[in-house]
């Protein structure tokens, strides 16, 4: 009989941040299936789980062997970060799981980092904004650059995913080059290192100070639209980007 596979999102890891539906699905498994990253994360609280892996960017081949699983009758969880339809796996599990018509898929999913980061941050995407990834991996620089000018253009706030990592170190530089041609320098942003982690960093800064940041691929840029704003909290500074009700309280 064929079995079932979950492809869930854990969040950042942090087990208080998983929510009740993923965990739940996490203890009555048989197998579980991801990137040995996220699989870390995880193995302490299930340790007594069948786990599985490939290395990175062997992804294709992850979700297939999470499908040939629950194929053989398994009940399957493959765990992404963040949430599994947000530059997770759900689309790729669906497109190759035609080749697997009797296996049962169900997706939960999970706090993806631009609400996670946003939240620590303060509030910054109350209003309309566009997420964004950096990387070039499976998408050319050349519409990635599109995709910011737009955004910019559009006084979107923008949440930038993979930002920099040891072979790409200047693209955040190049991206808030282009957005500094529609933004003003002193644009209010922010980011996030490590959310939910061990080593979690936050700052708030500027566009321009931004440009020179070093950051890393486990952190998630907060870039603030035309009304966005620093509060003095009781909690200290937070990002704000209004929705309209308290506009002038925020001048």
């Amino acid at each position: 009989m064929n079995g079932k596979l979950t492809v869930a999102g854990i969040g950042s890891g942090k087990y208080s941040q998983i929510t009740t539906e993923v965990l739940e699905a996490l203890k009555i498994c048989d197998c579980i299936v991801g990137y040995e990253v996220y699989i870390n994360l995880v193995r302490e609280h299930f340790p007594n789980k069948e786990y599985l892996s490939t290395p990175m960017r062997k992804e294709e081949e992850r979700c297939r062997l999470a499908l040939e699983q629950a194929d053989s009758g398994k009940n399957v969880v493959f765990i992404c970060s963040g949430d599994a339809g947000v530059y997770g796996m759900s689309g790729l599990i669906y497109e190759i799981s035609r080749e697997f018509p009797g296996v049962q898929i169900n997706v939960l999913p999970g706090i993806t980092a631009a609400l996670s980061g946003s939240a620590i941050l303060g509030a910054p995407l109350i209003h309309d904004f566009a997420v964004i990834s950096l990387s070039d991996l499976m998408t050319p620089w050349e519409k990635i650059e599109k995709r910011l000018e737009c955004a910019s253009l559009s006084d979107f706030c923008i949440v930038l995913y993979n930002p920099m990592s040891h072979k790409r170190k200047d693209y955040l530089f190049k991206a808030c080059e282009i957005l500094l041609k529609n933004l003003p320098a002193e644009t209010p942003c922010g980011y996030v290192k490590n959310i939910g982690r061990e080593g979690e960093e936050s700052k708030i800064l500027s566009l321009k100070e931004l440009q020179t940041a070093e950051l890393d691929m486990f952190t998630t840029v907060f870039i603030g639209n035309s009304t966005t704003r620093v509060i003095e909290s009781p909690c200290g500074k937070k990002l704000v980007t209004p929705r309209g009700y308290a506009f002038e309280a925020l001048k």
